[in-house]
């Protein structure tokens, strides 16, 4: 059983958009560990409040780069289901925050794991959910 659906990730019907997906999480989750660096350290704002900025704009980015190229076969097109699409991954993405956050402030407070890398196992735990709803729901 779980063979075979490491064998469908790696080959299978979803494999190709979920490569995309990961290279496009990557990257947006380099630019969110930048711009909460900056927010925090350069700007001196509250970790859980830049990274509540930072995950917001880089929903905005992920959802501009999977529309374009991750769900393309499926993508949302026109001004209507463009805004609709943006929309629904907003609430995918946005309903991802308290989950983030939450392993944020529980790896930084109680792990005493500084805040850029409790920031990445967030990013990186909260990923497979986003994906999944993505998936189904926003371009689905």
């Amino acid at each position: 059983m779980i063979r075979a659906v490491l064998r469908d990730l790696v080959s299978g019907p979803i494999a190709v958009q979920l490569r995309r997906f990961v290279i496009v999480g990557a990257a947006t989750a380099g630019v969110q560990m930048i711009l909460l660096w900056l927010f925090v350290d350069f700007a001196g704002v509250n970790y859980l409040i830049g990274a509540t900025i930072a995950i917001e704009i880089t929903i905005i980015l992920t959802y501009v780069l999977n529309n374009a190229w991750t769900f393309r076969a499926s993508k949302n097109t026109g001004v209507r289901e463009y805004l609709a699409g943006l929309l629904k991954t907003n609430v995918v993405r946005g309903s991802a925050i308290p989950l983030q956050l939450g392993v944020l402030f529980g790896l930084v407070e109680f792990g005493n794991v500084m805040y850029l890398v409790a920031n990445a196992i967030a990013i990186f735990l909260s990923g497979i959910y986003r994906f999944v709803l993505d998936a189904q729901w926003t371009w689905g």
